[in-house]
C-alpha cells in the first residue's frame, strides 16, 4: 500500500478493483453451489452478469450441463455447455421475448431428481421479456418507457412487470416444479430483496393486480384495455403458500454494500478518503461512511474521465484539521451544552 500512497490513483485503482472482485460471478458463485442431483442440470438466467455466472458455473462443475442465459447486449463471454443470447435493456426487445419463453420451456416437465439453477442479476427483469398471455411485447414496450420517465421506484416498476409477465414473480420457479429450484441473485437494488432483484422470477410475489394497477395510476401510465383487463380478472403471482415454491431456495451471493465494504477496507490508509472514513464513521457509523467515501470515488473518477488533463492530488490525512476554524467549533460546542442545559465556563488549559 505504500507505493500506492505515493501513486494516488494506484490507489483509486485498487478500491475499484476490490469493489469489482467482491461481485465478481467467478469468486462468489462457486461457494453457493449446490450438491449435483441425481437427474438433470438445468441452467437459466437473467441479467446484466448471467452470462459471467454461467462460466463460473462451468468453471466450477464441469459437464455435463445445458441450459440458456440472456444477458444484455456486449455482455455475452464464452460458454461451453450453456447458451448465451444477447437482448436489450432496460427497455424489452423481441429477443428477450424469445428468449425468456425458450428458458420457460427448459425448465417444463422436468422430474423431482432435476434441478434448475437460475442465475439472476441486475437487468434480468428487461431481459425476460415474455408478457402475460394476452398482452403484447409492444404493450409491455410502451409501460415500461412510461414507468421509466415517470421516475417510479425501481420496486413499484418491478411490481407492475411481475403481474405483466409470464415467466417473473415466481413464476420461473412454478414452472420448474417438482424439480428442485436454486436461485442465486447478484442484487443492484436498495435493501437487496430478492423478490426486487429482476423482478423476482424464482421468489413468491405478495403483491396483487391491483396493486400494479394503482401504480399505473399513480404515475399516470395509459394503460391499454387489454392491460387494464388482464390486471383486472388475473389470479396474480404464485404466492408465499403457491405448493410450486416448496423446493426452492434463493441466495443473494453479491451485494453494492459488499462492495463498497470492499472498496472501504483498500481505502484504509494514511489519506484524505481514509481519513474521511474513518471520521464519517465516528460520527454517522460504517454504512453511511462506505456510501459517503464511495461517493467521493466516483467523483473522482468521473474529473479524470471528463477532463484528460486532470490529475488526481491526495490532500491528506490532516486536510480537515488544518482547515478547523478553532473559535467556531468552541463556540459551536458551547452552543451544544447550553441547549442540554449546562452552564460552560472556559479556562485556558496549564
Amino acid at each position: 500500500m505504500t507505493s500506492q500512497l505515493r501513486d494516488p490513483p494506484a490507489l483509486l485503482r485498487a478500491m475499484f478493483d476490490a469493489a469489482v472482485v467482491a461481485a465478481d460471478p467467478l469468486q462468489r458463485v462457486p461457494g453457493f453451489l449446490p450438491a449435483r442431483p441425481p437427474g438433470r442440470v438445468v441452467v437459466v438466467g437473467a441479467g446484466k452478469a448471467s452470462a459471467r455466472m454461467a462460466q463460473a458455473v462451468e468453471q466450477t462443475w464441469g459437464g455435463p450441463l445445458s441450459g440458456l442465459v440472456v444477458t444484455r447486449y456486449g455482455h455475452a463471454v464464452p460458454c461451453s455447455w450453456v447458451e448465451v443470447v444477447q437482448a436489450a435493456h432496460p427497455v424489452p426487445d423481441a429477443a428477450g421475448e424469445r428468449a425468456a419463453r425458450r428458458i420457460l420451456e427448459l425448465v417444463s416437465g422436468l422430474s423431482a431428481d432435476d434441478l434448475v439453477l437460475a442465475l439472476i442479476s441486475g437487468g434480468g427483469s428487461a431481459l425476460l421479456a415474455l408478457p402475460a398471455p394476452g398482452i403484447t411485447l409492444a404493450d409491455k414496450q410502451a409501460i415500461n418507457t412510461a414507468l421509466l420517465r415517470s421516475g417510479a421506484s425501481i420496486a413499484a416498476m418491478n411490481m407492475v412487470r411481475k403481474h405483466l409477465s409470464a415467466i417473473k414473480g415466481g413464476r420461473l420457479a412454478a414452472a420448474a416444479f417438482p424439480a428442485a429450484t436454486v436461485g442465486l441473485l447478484i442484487s443492484d437494488v436498495p435493501g437487496d430483496d430478492p423478490a426486487v432483484i429482476a423482478s423476482g422470477p424464482t421468489v413468491a410475489e405478495p403483491s396483487t393486480p391491483a396493486q400494479a394497477l394503482a401504480v399505473l395510476a399513480a404515475c399516470n401510465v395509459p394503460v391499454p384495455p387489454v392491460v387494464r383487463e388482464h390486471l383486472e380478472t388475473t389470479r396474480g403471482c404464485p404466492g408465499p403458500d403457491d405448493p410450486r415454491l416448496a423446493r426452492v431456495t434463493n441466495h443473494v451471493i453479491a451485494t453494492p454494500q459488499q462492495s463498497l465494504e470492499a472498496a472501504a477496507a483498500a481505502a484504509r490508509t494514511n489519506t484524505f478518503l481514509g481519513e474521511r472514513y474513518r471520521r464519517i464513521v465516528k460520527r454517522r457509523g460504517k454504512l453511511k461512511a462506505l456510501v459517503a467515501v464511495a461517493r467521493s470515488i466516483l467523483v473522482i473518477i468521473w474529473h479524470l474521465l471528463a477532463d484528460p488533463t486532470a490529475r488526481f492530488h491526495d490532500l491528506g490525512p490532516d486536510y480537515h484539521t488544518t482547515r478547523i476554524d478553532t473559535t467556531r467549533k468552541i463556540r459551536n460546542h458551547v452552543s451544544q451544552l447550553t441547549a442540554l442545559g449546562y452552564r460552560v465556563t472556559l479556562e485556558p488549559a496549564a
